[in-house]
């Protein structure tokens, strides 16, 4: 799950991460209240869009406004503005707030981040000099210049490797024990969220040696949110694609892609090697669906509605190795869902596994027009070419 980042920023703060002054504002007349707090004598700040993307400044939704008299303009400018990025595609977010913060006299722009690191099922806390880039960008043109160290869980993020990234960064040497603070209050707050991500981009220091996030990304593990209900309650559906907030309501695990055939499989394995086939036989998968080893009828029907709201798929390829979730069982659910929701788009099958000739009986003799592939090379072909002739 993503938040926003003044709520990353908010949950960090409360480990003693520091974070520069702001408040949100959902509405012009709160921005400008903020802007009027904020922008004493002097001081100038950032008025940044939320939303769940980045590449915000590239794309106009970060300003630095060096009067209150900017900082209201910009405000007015981005807030209700379609904002385009790298990550939102073509179509944008509709940014519905803003953060608005003070500035800090900046001295150097770095990078942190902690991840999971699946090849040793260890988190690994990353640095990097090159901070205000994007990190996937630093690694693919000069990989050295990210320091890494390996978290072991037995013993968890010690001083010791905080103080080598920290030198590794380069900071001076009256900002290294604060800087070891700094970084494991990260860590702390990683683990203690349940986090799946924590990046900081750009981890500034200051002309007078003081440390900030200046900006922040925290994203959560879905399956350990039942023991956060204050972060499950920070939830935004209106960042996330309408048709897999639908799926969340069923424990459905769908993502959209942009294809035109769209597939429901029982396993995440499964599902991946199935969107590969399509395209390997010369289609595009309109969807990643999930149905889970225990799918329900109930949970069947309202797959095949989420996959029917999609306006752009031609065709269905159902592909199902039965184990827990009965082919039979599956066949039923399939045939009530299809005369339910009066399915006119071609569906095309590949079963196998616990009772499938009961599953396949079931699709033969349910008087609709089904097509099942032997294998499933022969089933991508024949729903290719289904969504083809379309």
């Amino acid at each position: 799950m993503k938040i926003h980042e003044y709520q990353a920023k908010e949950i960090l703060a409360k480990y003693g991460v520091a974070v520069p002054r702001g408040e949100v504002a959902n509405t012009l007349e709160e921005a400008t209240a903020v802007a009027r707090t904020l922008f004493t004598e002097g001081a100038h700040g950032v008025v940044k869009a939320q939303i769940h993307a980045g590449g915000r400044g590239k794309g106009g939704g970060v300003k630095v406004a060096r009067t209150r008299e900017d900082a209201e303009l910009y405000a007015k400018n981005i807030l209700g503005m379609q904002l385009v990025t790298h990550q939102t595609g073509p179509q944008g977010q509709k940014v519905q707030r803003l953060l608005i913060e003070e500035t800090a006299d900046i001295d150097r722009e770095l990078y942190l981040g902690i991840v999971l690191d699946r090849a040793t099922g260890r988190l690994v806390f990353m640095a990097s000099q090159a901070g205000g880039m994007e990190i996937e960008e630093v690694a693919a043109k000069d990989p050295d210049a990210i320091f890494k160290e390996t978290i072991d869980p037995a013993i968890g993020f010690g001083a010791w490797q905080a103080r080598k990234l920290a030198f590794a960064l380069g900071l001076k040497a009256t900002q290294i024990n604060q800087a070891v603070t700094f970084l494991q209050s990260l860590y702390k707050a990683f683990i203690d969220t349940d986090a799946s991500l924590v990046e900081i981009n750009p981890f500034i220091t200051t002309k007078d040696d003081k440390l900030f996030a200046l900006d922040a990304k925290v994203t959560f593990d879905d399956n350990a949110l039942f023991r956060h209900a204050d972060i499950k309650a920070l939830r935004d559906t209106a960042e996330e694609d309408p048709l897999e907030v639908e799926a969340s309501k069923y424990a459905l695990n769908y993502i959209k892609l942009d294809g035109s055939i769209a597939c429901m499989v029982n396993g995440a394995g499964l599902a991946m090697a199935t969107m590969d086939i399509i395209q390997y036989a010369g289609g595009s998968p309109a969807n990643f669906l999930d149905v889970g080893g225990g799918a329900t009828q109930e949970q069947i029907e309202h797959a095949f509605e989420i996959l029917l709201s999609d306006a752009n798929v031609k065709a269905i390829f159902i592909n199902i190795f039965g184990g827990i979730l009965r082919v039979d069982r599956l066949a039923t659910g399939v045939v009530a869902a299809a005369r339910k929701l009066h399915v006119t788009v071609p569906i095309v099958l590949r079963l196998e596994g616990t009772n499938v000739e009961e599953g396949r009986k079931i699709l033969k003799e349910s008087g609709l027009n089904f097509q099942v592939g032997a294998t499933m090379k022969e089933a991508a072909e024949l729903v290719v070419k289904a969504a083809a002739s379309l």
